[in-house]
């Protein structure tokens, strides 16, 4: 099968996209893992695949798949080069999009400035739908990790997150708990593990073990995720900016029941073509 493509990156997380409108694209997971090895493919963190709209109501249909080759429901700073992609392919004019994906309809739109903000949707607490094992709704909870104990608040963002609170981001334990979290008998979908540091009440700095993928350069919806965390344990106000090691973004919440708005960059770096057994 021949592939066109474009890699792209959002602070460093980077993509293989794939336009699947114009061109016929046939994905398994052994494809998705080469296209994603660094190696002998492109190499990229995600594979995004851009298809034709599959309800009224929205543009496009937004599919997602992580290095080892799962589908995946939510990834935000995909969606950011997602609008940036349809936009320079001129597969739509608009600045503004709705994007169909697994866990439901989220807005991107191109600002002036050239960065990308997104409508990421209303996050979810409820145990049993981030999915999180627990009969507490508190916002902080405990979860043994290989007999360490440790405090996190368990949220989804279209994804399940598992976000704590370190005093050091540079020093803390991400590639040691990263897969013990991510794997944790609790989080019956896996999850992804954040470790976050508040710098002020405006401020954080933050590493996530991504689910299916390992440490990334930065977490779009892990941004989210941290920010909603740190306001609702009373830590942070928003609109927070989010340091991580690919560059910042910035995250806006209004409170509980409120849609999450990320604003950052999205980044073309080369398109190509590639042959698939």
């Amino acid at each position: 099968m021949h592939l066109r493509f474009a890699k792209m990156h959002g602070l460093g997380n980077d993509f293989v996209v794939i336009d699947a409108v114009r061109q016929h694209v046939e994905l398994t997971p052994e494809r998705v893992r080469f296209l994603a090895d660094r190696h002998f493919g492109v190499g990229c963190d995600q594979l995004l695949v851009v298809e034709p709209a599959g309800q009224a109501g929205v543009d496009f249909r937004y599919r997602i798949f992580n290095a080892d080759g799962g589908e995946v429901e939510q990834c935000g700073n995909g969606a950011r080069c997602f609008v940036r992609f349809v936009h320079e392919q001129g597969l739509t004019a608009k600045r503004e999009i709705r994007v169909e994906t697994k866990s439901g309809v989220i807005a991107p739109r191109l600002e002036d400035s050239g960065l990308v903000t997104v409508d990421m949707g209303v996050p979810v607490f409820a145990p049993a739908r981030v999915p999180f094992v627990s009969d507490s709704d508190a916002v902080v909870q405990p979860l043994d990790v290989a007999g360490t104990p440790v405090a996190i608040t368990a949220v989804s963002m279209g994804n399940p997150h598992a976000v704590q609170v370190v005093a050091d981001v540079d020093g803390a334990p991400v590639a040691a708990q990263g897969p013990l979290i991510e794997n944790h008998a609790r989080f019956p979908a896996r999850v992804n593990a954040g470790f976050m540091e508040v710098v002020d009440e405006h401020r954080i700095r933050l590493r996530v073990y991504e689910r299916g993928a390992g440490e990334t350069l930065a977490c779009g919806t892990g941004a989210c995720a941290a920010v909603v965390a740190g306001i609702r344990r009373e830590l942070l106000v928003s609109p927070v900016r989010v340091e991580t090691r690919g560059g910042e973004l910035e995250i806006a919440w209004a409170g509980v029941g409120e849609p999450v708005l990320m604003t950052g960059p999205a980044v073309t770096v080369f398109a190509g073509e590639i042959e698939l057994a």
